[in-house]
């Protein structure tokens, strides 16, 4: 078993015993805590996926946890207020189930990542990271204006949304939902990158003449992997709308683009659990240090610098060395 094998159980472990110690001694501020770490984890293993593998560097994967947010903002806003979303040509009521936001949520942002991905990905480079940005500034001003569902002010949700045989409101349950969300997803993550549609996608973006060379198209491979990415943080965007009970336009900031981009960065991009090390400690350095100072993101930029200068495989890069295992 490799050392950053290892690492990465020892966070899984982590990431289990922390909640479950605070649920004990009746933490629950610590539980929301490791919730919103673990959320934001799902979002960054979904970019990870375009970034890590296909090396799709997207400023615009906030366009896909804004959608996931809202599409849960909208279903649960009707819900509470009895008002159908839509009476003609078709009956559409809003929705507090879990399971069927989620589906909403994860179709609505793969249709809007195959869309996005459509125009983006016939470009490279800087002018593909700029594309991606202008769609994410276009989404954040539409929900500035959009007016029936709070506008620039956004939109809060009463009652958290429910779940099967669960009571969604005890923080160590819904907690535990998250978790499995992002399990899940780390298991999809890891398997894809040692499938042959991940060896291929790798290909693509190293050599993609020879990729051309053996009969594939880098150009679906990559379409593929960035609807499947934006998928993924669509489905994180409803968890964090249901985790804050609330939908704002922030949610389609770049700035949040860019915060994903850091986690994965700092934990070691293309790693299984990069994202998951990066969010981690961006959420206890913005608890932790943000309570001496409202600059700690000074000291975190200082962290983020160190670790491009000096540790360029990112915290797990430094405990695991070079050698990239996505076990």
């Amino acid at each position: 078993m490799s050392r950053e094998t290892v690492f990465n159980w020892v966070v899984l472990a982590g990431l289990v015993a922390l909640p479950l110690y605070a649920h004990l001694v009746e933490e629950p501020f610590t539980i929301t805590l490791a919730t919103r770490a673990v959320i934001l984890s799902l979002a960054a293993v979904g970019l990870n996926i375009a970034l890590g593998i296909g090396g799709l560097v997207s400023l615009g994967h906030a366009v896909f946890f804004g959608i996931g947010g809202y599409a849960m903002g909208i279903l649960a806003f009707h819900a509470q207020n009895y008002v159908p979303l839509m009476e003609a040509p078709l009956l559409i009521e809003g929705t507090k189930s879990m399971p069927v936001i989620w589906l909403v949520a994860v179709i609505a942002s793969a249709l809007a990542a195959l869309v996005i991905g459509l125009l983006s990905l016939r470009t490279s480079g800087v002018y593909f990271i700029m594309i991606t940005l202008a769609f994410a500034q276009m989404f954040y001003y539409f929900a500035i204006s959009w007016s029936a569902y709070g506008g620039e002010d956004g939109m809060s949700i009463y009652v958290r949304n429910s779940f099967p045989g669960l009571n969604t409101l005890v923080p160590i349950q819904f907690y535990g939902l998250c978790f499995a969300a992002l399990c899940l997803a780390l298991g999809f993550n890891g398997l894809l990158a040692r499938a042959p549609f991940g060896l291929a996608l790798n290909a693509a973006r190293q050599v993609p003449e020879r990729v051309r060379a053996v009969g594939m198209d880098p150009f679906r491979l990559r379409l593929v992997a960035f609807v499947i990415s934006g998928a993924i943080t669509g489905f994180a965007g409803a968890l964090f709308a249901d985790l804050n009970r609330f939908v704002s336009p922030t949610m389609f900031s770049w700035q949040l683009s860019g915060e994903f981009i850091v986690f994965i960065i700092i934990g070691g991009t293309a790693r299984l659990f990069g994202p998951v090390v990066g969010a981690c400690l961006f959420v206890a350095l913005e608890h932790y240090m943000g309570g001496w100072s409202d600059y700690w993101h000074i000291w975190f930029g200082l962290l983020l610098l160190l670790i491009v200068l000096f540790g360029k495989g990112g915290v797990i890069g430094l405990i695991a060395g070079k050698a990239r295992n996505h076990g």
